[in-house]
């Protein structure tokens, strides 16, 4: 992020990401947003003339992190005023921003402006506010549409891949998360909204794309055949574009499996052979608490559907333990589950309470010590099936698409087809392209691999 708009000073720009995929994408929209205004990406609070925190409501004691960073933000900005800098300027968006945005005034008086995660395309408006320091200092509306319809076509591409937000929102309300009251509802996006996003990447030589949302596999965007797409559909237009040899998407809902969207996997090769999708529980009882409308049957039942596609289909994972009311029974169904999938990664936490979601006024809290006790059984099995998965890998030759320099001397890192990390010698020149490596070696969170062949 190094433009700036003519005739202007340059400022610089802070933000601190926080959570998930989403996040990262609305954060780079965000610089987007501002890079016309004069802003530069810097690394330092301590520089920088407006600081954002993109925030994410979903991991324990969230608000809490929020509010001891705000301090110290508080305490740079005093600094900086005594070494006769310009005052820097104080947001809060994200998740947190959208549940408790009032609060966070009252509580921080330093925080500017407030932003939901629907409402950062008004950065600039909040910013002239903040200089005059009059009118509103909170955005938080739901209108996704009106969002993405503001964005500057414009993006900074940084490498070979790229996020995607296709759909935003939840229409399934378990009973543990926030996401639906910090989100909204379920929105697609117009699949030629998508298309020229993505057809924008690729001019600027991305070669991978991660298509993403709450329920990305509930996608039905309005097409430009008048017709209701779904996200198979969308993914075969987005594979024909050319450049754009790779195609991911996350996360998706067990129930959002459509036929048309395996059997995609089985035939576009465009599509990885990586599937995140979570479960939480291996135990029905537990699965009906938590408002997942789904049983361990049907998600087993659609893990062998899309096996029967793609039978070397990487799967990953998202576990909660702890959730009230589970039973030693209960957690021992989510270890039986672990091991009939088998999974190549996973995501796995102990249940904390969200305020405001069904499941924090529940009874039969479990003890800390016992959700603890779990949550290590758990990542025991996990960790050794990931494990397994990259070791398996070793003798075998995968296209990689190196992304990025790595610590050694002329080493690379690129992303198999399943998502690993791969480190490769020799080959930093070869960033941005996708090569095919022999594996010499796997450990628990990545691969090691050679030079075979250079390709386009």
């Amino acid at each position: 992020m190094t433009d700036q708009a003519p005739g202007q000073p340059s400022k610089r720009l802070f933000i601190k990401t926080y959570g998930c995929q989403m996040n990262v994408y609305d954060s780079e929209r965000m610089a987007d947003v501002l890079r016309p205004l004069g802003y530069a990406a810097t690394d330092r609070p301590e520089d920088a003339d407006f600081v954002i925190l993109n925030t994410c409501h979903i991991r324990e004691k969230a608000a809490e992190k929020v509010y001891s960073e705000l301090g110290r933000l508080k305490a740079i900005r005093h600094d900086r005023l005594e070494q006769g800098l310009p005052r820097s300027t104080i947001a809060v968006a994200g998740c947190v921003a959208q549940a408790e945005g009032q609060e966070i005034i009252r509580r921080q008086p330093a925080v500017d402006m407030v932003v939901g995660p629907q409402a950062y395309h008004q950065i600039p408006e909040l910013l002239a506010r903040a200089a005059r320091q009059t009118g509103e200092r909170l955005a938080a509306e739901f209108e996704a549409e009106a969002k993405f319809d503001s964005l500057p076509a414009e993006r900074e591409i940084r490498g070979p891949t790229a996020f995607l937000t296709v759909q935003e929102g939840c229409d399934k309300f378990c009973s543990f998360c926030v996401v639906p009251y910090t989100r909204g509802a379920e929105w697609s996006r117009p699949v030629q909204a998508v298309l020229d996003e993505a057809r924008a990447l690729a001019d600027k030589g991305v070669r991978e794309v991660t298509l993403l949302g709450q329920n990305v596999n509930a996608y039905d965007g309005a097409g430009p055949d008048g017709q209701v797409w779904t996200l198979a559909k969308l993914a075969r237009a987005i594979a024909a574009i050319p450049g754009l040899d790779r195609i991911r998407y996350t996360t998706s809902h067990p129930n959002d499996m459509s036929e048309d969207l395996i059997a995609a996997h089985g035939e576009l090769d465009a599509l990885m052979p990586y599937l995140h999708l979570p479960v939480q529980s291996g135990s029905d009882r537990i699965l009906r608490l938590m408002n997942r409308k789904h049983g361990a049957a049907s998600y087993l039942k659609v893990i062998e559907r899309i096996r029967a596609a793609r039978p070397d289909m990487a799967i990953s994972g998202d576990f909660i333990v702890g959730f009230p009311g589970e039973t030693e029974r209960d957690f021992e169904d989510t270890l039986n589950l672990v091991r009939e999938v088998g999974y190549a990664s996973a995501f796995s936490f102990r249940y904390s309470r969200r305020p405001g979601t069904p499941a924090a006024a529940m009874p039969g809290q479990v003890a800390d010590d016992i959700a603890e006790g779990r949550l290590h059984r758990l990542q025991a099995l996990l960790f050794e099936q990931q494990t397994a998965f990259n070791e398996s890998q070793a003798g075998k030759v995968l296209n990689i698409l190196f992304e990025k320099p790595g610590r050694h001397r002329d080493q690379a890192i690129g992303r198999s087809p399943y998502l690993q990390s791969v480190h490769v010698e020799a080959a930093r020149g070869l960033i941005g392209r996708i090569v095919p490596v022999r594996i010499t070696s796997g450990q628990q969170n990545s691969l090691a691999g050679e030079l075979i062949l250079e390709t386009a």
